[in-house]
C-alpha cells in the first residue's frame, strides 16, 4: 500500500506541469523516502551530479555530510532508515556563485504528501539556509550561524547544521564551535536512532 503511495506521488511529481521540461528531457525528481526511515536529511537541491548519476548527495558536499553523521556509504544508501527529501528534487541550474536556489513553494507542495508516508521520522535534519528557514519558520533575515549555534532549542524534533559544502570552508574556520559541539552531538544523535 505504502509502496503504491510513492509510485503514485512520484508520477504525480514528473507530470506536474512545473516540472515539464525534466520530464521531457528524462530526468526523474530524486529524493529518497521509506516508511522505516528514522532520520530525514532535508537539504537545498540535487547538484549537477546528484541529478546526473541519480543518486542523492554524491558529491564531495555528501562525502562530509556523511562524515558529519558518523555514516558509512552503506548505511546512509541502503539501511532504509536515513530518507532525504531535497527543497526541491531537480538541479535547478547554475547562477553566478554556485547552484541556484531551489523553487519556491515546491517543498511546500511535496513534502508533506512524502512526509505521511514515513511515520517513524524522529529527527529532521536541516541542512543549510533554504531548509532551516522554511521548517523553522524564519524570516529571511535569520542568520544560520545565530541558528546552528542555538541547534539544542530545535530539537528533538528538528537539528539545523549549515551546508557541508566546501564553499563553507571558511566559515567552518571561523566558527571552530561547529565542529567541537555541534557535529559530535549530531554523530551521537544519529547513532542513538540507527541502534533502534
Amino acid at each position: 500500500m505504502l509502496q503504491a503511495n510513492y509510485n503514485e506521488i512520484n508520477e504525480e511529481i514528473r507530470k506536474d506541469p512545473q516540472n515539464a521540461v525534466y520530464t521531457q528531457d528524462r530526468i526523474r525528481p530524486l529524493y529518497y523516502a521509506n516508511p522505516k526511515a528514522k532520520i530525514l536529511i532535508i537539504g537545498q537541491a540535487p547538484g549537477r551530479k546528484a541529478q546526473d548519476t541519480h543518486i542523492i548527495w554524491n558529491d564531495v558536499s555528501g562525502v562530509r555530510l556523511r562524515q558529519w553523521l558518523g555514516v558509512s556509504d552503506e548505511v546512509f544508501y541502503h539501511s532504509g532508515k536515513i530518507a532525504v527529501l531535497p527543497m526541491d528534487f531537480y538541479f535547478p541550474g547554475k547562477g553566478k556563485s554556485g547552484d541556484l536556489p531551489p523553487r519556491k513553494g515546491f517543498a511546500a507542495k511535496w513534502h508533506p504528501l512524502l512526509l505521511k508516508t514515513m511515520p517513524e521520522i524522529q529527527l529532521k535534519i536541516l541542512v543549510g539556509s533554504y531548509a532551516v528557514k522554511h521548517y523553522l519558520n524564519l524570516k529571511s533575515s535569520a542568520k544560520l550561524t545565530d541558528v546552528v549555534r542555538a541547534y539544542q532549542s530545535y530539537l528533538p524534533e528538528y537539528f539545523p547544521i549549515v551546508h557541508p559544502s566546501p564553499r563553507n570552508q571558511i566559515w567552518m574556520a571561523r566558527n571552530s564551535w561547529f565542529a567541537a559541539q555541534v557535529v559530535p552531538a549530531l554523530r551521537s544523535k544519529t547513532e542513538n536512532l540507527l541502534k533502534n
